[in-house]
């Protein structure tokens, strides 16, 4: 377990990490605006609003679409779960887990 770095709200990091994926964007979005000085949990929180984001874009647009959404809806809800799952147990092992291209975004706006 990674040292127990407090934040600026007086969790672990590890748990502030974990809880910027808890509700996708949302939640990434209330510890971006939370927290200021943890970069780990800004970084994560980052992460999670143009990754979940993206992805609730994403949604939208092929559920306005007849046959792209009953073919490809399904597969991408499974990734993005796939996905949630792996990024909050990155975040709660302490990692700083980039995905690729979104990482990089993430980190250069925190």
């Amino acid at each position: 377990m990674p040292d127990q770095i407090k934040t600026s709200s007086g969790m672990d990091q590890n748990v502030a990490g974990l809880l910027c994926y808890v509700a996708g964007w949302i939640t990434g979005l209330i510890f971006f605006l939370i927290e200021k000085e943890n970069r780990f949990v800004r970084f994560h929180a980052m992460q999670s609003i143009i990754t979940f984001g993206s992805l609730t874009v994403l949604f939208i647009v092929l559920g306005m679409i007849p046959f792209l959404n009953l073919v490809l809806v399904p597969i991408l809800a499974i990734l993005q779960l796939i996905l949630w799952i792996v990024l909050m147990v990155k975040a709660y092992q302490g990692q700083l887990f980039k995905l690729p291209v979104i990482g990089d975004m993430a980190e250069k706006n925190i």
